[in-house]
C-alpha cells in the first residue's frame, strides 16, 4: 500500500542556480546538499514545514541518450501546487523578488490561486484553499 509522497524530481541545468532560485526567490529551505562522489551532489529543497522535498537533479547525473532525454524535460515538469496562506500577498512578494507570475491571483470555487514559473519555466501553483 502506498502511504505517502517523499520527494519528486526537477531536472535542472545547474544545481547552484536552481538552489538559489528556490531558496532566495521562493523562500524554500535547503534540506540536503551531500556529495555523491565524482563531483556530483544530492541537493533537496522544500517549503519550511513540508514533508515532501524537491530533488534538484542535474544533467551531470546522466550520459548519452538519457542525458538528452533529461535535457528535453527541463521546464516541462509536472505542475506543482504549493499551499499559501495569502495568495495575493505571496504573489506580490514573489513579484518583488523577480519571480515570473504567469497567472494573477484568481478566485475559484476552491480558493484563490495564482501561477508562477520557476527559472526553467516549470509551473508552480500558489493555492490559498478555502474549502
Amino acid at each position: 500500500m502506498i502511504t505517502d509522497v517523499i520527494s519528486f524530481t526537477i531536472v535542472v541545468r545547474d544545481q547552484d542556480e536552481a538552489l538559489a532560485f528556490y531558496v532566495d526567490k521562493l523562500g524554500f529551505e535547503k534540506r540536503a546538499d551531500q556529495p555523491m562522489g565524482n563531483g556530483l551532489r544530492w541537493v533537496t529543497v522544500a517549503p519550511q514545514h513540508a514533508n515532501v522535498v524537491f530533488v534538484l537533479q542535474p544533467l551531470a547525473w546522466f550520459e548519452g541518450e538519457e542525458r538528452e532525454e533529461r535535457q528535453r524535460r527541463i521546464g516541462k515538469g509536472p505542475t506543482t501546487v504549493l499551499r499559501v496562506d495569502d495568495c495575493h500577498g505571496t504573489s506580490a512578494m514573489l513579484r518583488e523578488r523577480g519571480v515570473k507570475i504567469t497567472q494573477e491571483p484568481t478566485k475559484t470555487f476552491y480558493g484563490v490561486e495564482a501561477n508562477i514559473a520557476d527559472l526553467y519555466g516549470n509551473t508552480l501553483v500558489l493555492l490559498e484553499q478555502q474549502m
